[in-house]
């Protein structure tokens, strides 16, 4: 844990105006409760089975949910930096965790604790600010879960693709393919066939001149 900047504390505050708007003196509170937890690459921010006791705002990095069966690690989410993370449902009920979330590349957030909110809930000054900005976080984790079904029943892999490419455009820059095909549900090999194609339908043609 480590003590957080004016500026990141200034950009966590802006960014959770889509959830709730603190006044001053609530936000003093609030940020009392804040520290920073940085994660290297391939490190767990919580391990399947264990319980969840944070919730994250990522300042920078990314990181993948992903559970194993049958000795195979199936990826099914990714978070991106200005995105909230947490295995919530754990992190609600105190119960296991039934993905592992992993750092794919060092990361830093800012995170508060199942403690402190149970805490701030118990504040008469916070009370009402702290169980609307915990309804609208679920409401925003299960709109983005559902996106994430509804995606696989309407597009094709190579729609995905294009989607994902089109939130995080340096994706394959920051993201082993491996993951990006498991994510997708295809194969590496088919994936570098969506690429191909892709790349291919892109270039310009050459026009052949007829004297």
């Amino acid at each position: 844990m480590a003590a957080l900047t004016s500026a990141e504390l200034t950009h966590y505050r802006q960014r959770l105006k889509a959830f709730v708007i603190f006044t001053d003196a609530e936000w003093n509170i609030f940020a009392e409760h804040l520290y920073r937890r940085n994660i290297r690459k391939r490190e767990a921010l919580i391990t399947q089975g264990q319980v969840c006791h944070e919730i994250g705002f990522i300042l920078s990095g990314s990181f993948r949910f992903f559970f194993v069966k049958n000795g195979v690690e199936i990826s099914n989410y990714f978070c991106f930096s200005g995105e909230l993370i947490s295995a919530y449902q754990s992190f609600l009920k105190q119960a296991p965790s039934f993905p592992t979330i992993e750092a794919m590349e060092d990361a830093s957030l800012i995170c508060f604790s199942y403690t402190s909110l149970q805490a701030l809930v118990q504040n008469p000054i916070m009370t009402l600010k702290m169980e609307r900005f915990g309804r609208l976080v679920a409401e925003y984790l299960i709109c983005c879960y559902e996106e994430r079904v509804v995606s696989f029943v309407t597009q094709s892999p190579e729609e995905r693709y294009c989607e994902l490419l089109q939130k995080q455009p340096d994706l394959l820059q920051r993201v082993p393919q491996h993951y990006v095909a498991n994510y997708l549900g295809i194969t590496p090999v088919s994936l570098s066939r969506i690429r191909k194609r892709l790349a291919t339908a892109a270039t310009p043609k050459t026009l052949t001149l007829v004297a």
